[in-house]
């Protein structure tokens, strides 16, 4: 968030709202995902996760492009968001795997719950 104040006012409501959203969503759609308790429901809404980072990363190159940062601060930008898609990509292929792993309850595969509420 610190690299977005430095942005000009005429992007307040374009470019670091955009990077201000897709940053959140990151978050927002695992923490959904999770709350759901199906497998295949969590693995969708860290596909969407995946997408922000992505979006977020394509907000960096305009920020480059447009001199809003350096080429210093859009490397450090672009290797956490890579961080961050490994430890996704992980999670992802850890559910795909748990779910083929899992009984099923008619046609819905579920995560057992009861861990949470301990």
């Amino acid at each position: 968030m610190e690299l977005i104040k430095k942005f000009p006012p005429e992007e307040k409501y374009a470019l670091t709202d955009g990077m201000r959203r897709a940053s959140r969503s990151t978050t927002e759609n695992i923490a959904e995902g999770f709350g759901r308790y199906h497998f295949q429901e969590n693995i969708q809404f860290c596909r969407h996760s995946r997408g922000s980072l992505h979006e977020l990363i394509d907000q960096l190159i305009t920020a480059l492009d447009e001199k809003y940062i350096t080429n210093n601060e859009f490397s450090n930008g672009k290797e956490l968001i890579n961080k961050a898609l490994a430890l996704l990509n992980g999670y992802i292929n850890y559910l795909v795997k748990a779910k083929s792993n899992t009984k099923t309850n008619g046609n819905i595969f579920h995560e057992d719950i009861e861990p949470y509420f301990q």
